[in-house]
């Protein structure tokens, strides 16, 4: 009996054990969404985590980990670590209990390891700042955030079956099959117009769970250990302008201190400082970790760089008109990526100074020039120098959206006179949307007497539930009295089509190509119209084309005079020879073999040749 005790005893005991886990996390990759994921599983985990930042880093960090950690969990990357064997680097310093995994993707397997947690945060990671904006805010409602795109959502859906979701958000803009996908968990969306707007949704949200004055500073582009903790809520300042939603918030919500990571937002830091009264401490470097001499040191913080976004404007032409009296400026968006901008334009003319802007942004394509009008000053009197000397500056403001002009571009120039009219004329006639192409079609008419360069845009269509202005990759040149169409590329599946039942379409057109200074806009019902059929005809006529070719390249050549002659012909149509026989066949010319049954024997005579035929005899019978 008192054995049974004792056992029982010894099984209780065990159970009142905790679990041996990991009690610190390294992250050995080069790609940020393995950093991300360890260490929100460590903050999740109550582990602390730590990450490399280089090759270098891999052995200065360990100075500031006791080795007397039970278990330590590398998270390595099986693609791109910054060390390879990292696991015996750290048993070789004392880290007794040091457990290396490799991983495809960190984001999945690390949740999969995690238990308890069934709140969701689901983003594009192709938009990483969203990542650090709800990072906060993940850290404090115990919320793992999962990285989905077209590619990997059927994973993603396997993975958060598996944990049975309490709640799923998504944040930001995703692909439309991933909000399909995850339609069955309910999920909660957060997608304003930008990432500002975004930001300060998911700041009112960490907000109702910890009230706090107090926010970090930063702009998503880089990861940094307190931004993970959940401590203080993110707010983005832009990289040198401070967009207006994010002044209205700072302001309404009653922040009385901002703490700025990094020293590259310092002049935004500064502007939100004198302009709304809060405190801003910066928050640049750390002790330094490595034993050093007797002056203490210090170190830059442990920042694990994000994917950026880098926008850029120019401005290549600025002329007065003396014609028109009008100011016409010339942008150029010398990048990849769309953008939106607002101009504040100077002038001086020796005597007075007159100042000119943008009422509203104006859109600007990937890789545009667009030259923009500008007749009036901002008090609504027309633009008159009579000065031969014109000078001025330009004050930019621009960015990914309207809302988010965070950059700044700032030029002072010398202005051109000129006097030059435009007497181009044209018409937008219609448009329609190609499945096969995968575009739309602008069709325009030039009604004038003269050339016209013309570039479309789509204003605010609604691809993927966003709105969305596009614009065309060329510009047309189109002739006096003739018609042409303009094709704008756009992906679009038929819930967008159903969203779009009128465009708005606007035209921007002149007698020179870089200064197409006139506008004209429509509002146009969406039509669909197919191109298939003329690329059946085209494949038509190319494979007739091959045909002909083939026969061609083919003919007979006559061995004596040349003559090309048809395939199959066996005589030369030209000179009438036979052609020569193929080696292995015997006659002469045109003459056959006649050969004999195989019941017939050849006559028995020694020098009869064996199969040649006796003409107007009959066979000889044995």
């Amino acid at each position: 009996m008192g054995g049974q005790r004792y056992v029982v005893f010894l099984l209780l005991l065990v159970c009142a054990m905790p679990v041996l886990a990991e009690d610190q996390v390294i992250v050995n990759s080069q790609d940020w969404r393995d950093v991300y994921s360890g260490v929100l599983y460590g903050e999740l985990s109550e582990t602390p985590a730590k990450f490399l930042v280089s090759t270098k880093h891999s052995t200065i960090i360990l100075y500031s980990i006791p080795t007397d950690r039970d278990e330590v969990l590398i998270v390595t990357n099986r693609g791109v670590p910054f060390i390879a064997g990292y696991e015996s680097i750290l048993q070789s310093r004392g880290y007794a209990n040091a457990d290396e995994i490799r991983t495809d993707n960190g984001n999945l397997e690390l949740l999969e390891r995690l238990e308890g947690v069934r709140k969701f945060i689901v983003l594009d990671d192709a938009y990483g700042y969203n990542a650090i904006s709800v990072a906060p805010y993940a850290a404090i409602s115990k919320s793992y955030v999962v990285f989905a795109n077209k590619n990997n959502i059927d994973d993603v859906v396997d993975v958060l079956q598996d944990k049975d979701p309490e709640s799923v958000m998504i944040y930001g803009q995703v692909d439309r099959v991933v909000k399909d996908e995850l339609a069955q968990f309910n999920p909660e969306t957060i997608n304003k117009r930008n990432r500002f707007e975004n930001n300060i949704e998911i700041v009112n949200r960490y907000l109702e769970l910890n009230p706090t004055k107090q926010v970090i500073l930063t702009n998503g582009e880089f990861i940094e250990q307190s931004l993970m903790t959940g401590a203080d809520p993110i707010v983005f300042l832009g990289r040198e302008n401070v967009p207006e939603v994010v002044r209205e918030f700072i302001d309404t919500a009653e922040i009385d201190v901002g703490i700025l990571i990094g020293n590259e937002l310092v002049n935004s830091a500064t502007f939100v400082r004198r302009a709304l009264g809060i405190s801003v401490f910066v928050k640049f470097a750390q002790g330094a970790r490595q034993p050093t001499g007797s002056i203490a040191q210090v170190e830059d913080l442990d920042r694990f760089p994000m994917p950026t976004y880098d926008l850029a404007i120019e401005i290549t032409s600025i002329v007065y008109n003396k014609a028109t009296g009008a100011l016409e400026v010339t942008y150029h968006n010398p990048t990849g990526l769309a953008e939106y901008f607002k101009s504040t334009i100077t002038i001086r003319d020796g005597i007075e100074v007159v100042v000119i802007g943008d009422e509203r942004a104006v859109f600007l394509d990937k890789n545009e020039y667009k030259t923009i009008v500008y007749r009036v000053d901002v008090d609504g009197n027309p633009l008159q120098f009579e000065s031969d000397e014109l000078s001025g500056d330009a004050f930019v403001v621009f960015g990914e959206s309207p809302q988010s002009l965070e950059n700044q571009y700032q030029k002072t120039f010398s202005i051109d006179i000129i006097e030059v009219l435009d007497d181009a004329q044209i018409e937008i006639k219609g448009l329609y949307y190609d499945k096969v192409t995968g575009s739309f079609y602008v069709i325009v008419e030039n009604i004038g007497k003269v050339d016209a360069y013309i570039s479309a845009e789509l204003i605010d269509i609604i691809v993927n539930d966003q709105p969305l202005t596009v614009g065309s990759a060329d510009v047309l040149k189109l002739g006096p009295g003739k018609t042409g169409k303009i094709q704008i590329e756009v992906e679009m599946d038929e819930q967008d089509f159903l969203d779009n039942a009128e465009i708005r379409v606007r035209a921007y057109y002149g007698e020179r190509e870089l200064s197409r200074v006139k506008i004209t806009e429509e509002t146009l019902p969406l039509e669909f119209k197919s191109s298939l059929g003329r690329y059946v005809i085209y494949g038509i006529v190319i494979l007739l084309i091959l045909l002909l070719l083939f026969f061609l390249g083919t003919k007979k050549k006559c061995p004596h005079c040349g003559y090309k002659n048809p395939r199959g012909r066996k005589t030369c149509l030209h000179c009438g020879k036979p052609f020569k026989q193929q080696p292995g066949h015997p006659g002469h010319g045109h003459h056959k073999v006649a050969h004999k049954p195989a019941h017939h024997k050849a006559p028995a005579h020694p020098k009869a040749p064996a199969h040649k035929p006796h003409h107007g005899h009959p066979h000889h019978k044995k």
